[in-house]
């Protein structure tokens, strides 16, 4: 019986040709029944064929997959609208029609290192949905067949940046449940995270986000009177896997810090929508 209450989830990407194609190909395997799910892209493209080949490995049905522009979507409310790419989180940093936009930095299967990078971005986007759904409370079965993905990866190395240097930021609680609502939702200001942590002192938050900052784990941008803090893009994905896997398996230490958060009131304007 189909569920005339079905949420709307729109991902969005450069061009939809892979990671927003299998992550609506994974919800809509995960929580069909829940979610009416839908991707496209900032840009005209073509669903990459090693896309379609890394969903039938693992059995999904990539028959009626097509690359699709979000002016197909024009005018239309999602409940949730979430960026997997630094190019459609920054050119389209506030949807319009959406009560909830996340933005999750997946690295580009296209040009990611290693032997099988669209096997291992399927499962890095099989962990992330599984913990959507976990916070998101959503009603299903847990299917475990998307859960046994498992691919071995070769990260390269940079010499630019000091490992010590990255796990001594995360050993304070304030910076860690920060740096895993920031990782959790996209991009997050000292007020938000003030909200969520109900930490009454910004210098504190504002000291703790200075650390991490510092150790080049998150990076800052200034819109209009707030400044906004995102995990650094340029961070090495063996780090950027280490808070993705942090926060994917902990979301119980933040699950009632992200529902502060939600019922925030005021929250500032982040940008408009593909300005």
């Amino acid at each position: 019986m189909e569920n005339a209450n079905k949420k709307k989830v729109l991902f969005l990407c450069t061009s939809n040709s892979a990671r927003s194609q299998m992550a609506e190909t994974l919800l809509k395997y995960k929580a069909g029944d829940v979610y009416e799910v839908y991707s496209a892209g900032i840009e005209k493209g073509e669903v990459d064929e090693r896309t379609i080949q890394a969903l039938e490995k693992f059995d999904f049905d990539a028959s009626g997959l097509r690359s699709k522009h979000v002016d197909e979507f024009e005018g239309q409310f999602f409940d949730y609208v979430i960026t997997l790419c630094e190019k459609a989180s920054t050119e389209c940093r506030s949807y319009p029609n959406t009560d909830k936009q996340l933005a999750w930095d997946i690295p580009d299967p296209k040009t990611r290192p290693g032997n099988h990078p669209f096997t291992t971005t399927l499962s890095e986007l099989s962990n992330r949905l599984t913990m959507f759904l976990f916070v998101e409370k959503a009603n299903i079965s847990k299917k475990n067949a998307v859960a046994t993905l498992s691919v071995t990866e070769d990260d390269l190395p940079s010499p630019d940046f000091d490992p010590i240097t990255f796990y001594k930021s995360l050993t304070d609680d304030v910076r860690l449940k920060a740096l895993m609502l920031i990782e959790y939702h996209g991009e997050l200001c000292v007020c938000e995270l003030m909200e969520a942590l109900e930490e009454d002192s910004q210098p504190k938050i504002s000291r703790n986000l200075a650390v991490l900052k510092k150790a080049n784990v998150i990076t800052d941008r200034k819109h209009g009177q707030w400044v906004f803090y995102r995990i650094n893009p340029e961070l090495p994905l063996w780090a950027k896997t280490v808070v993705a896997q942090t926060t994917e398996n902990n979301t119980s230490l933040i699950e009632r810090e992200i529902g502060r958060l939600d019922a925030m009131q005021n929250r500032p304007d982040k940008d408009s929508f593909c300005k």
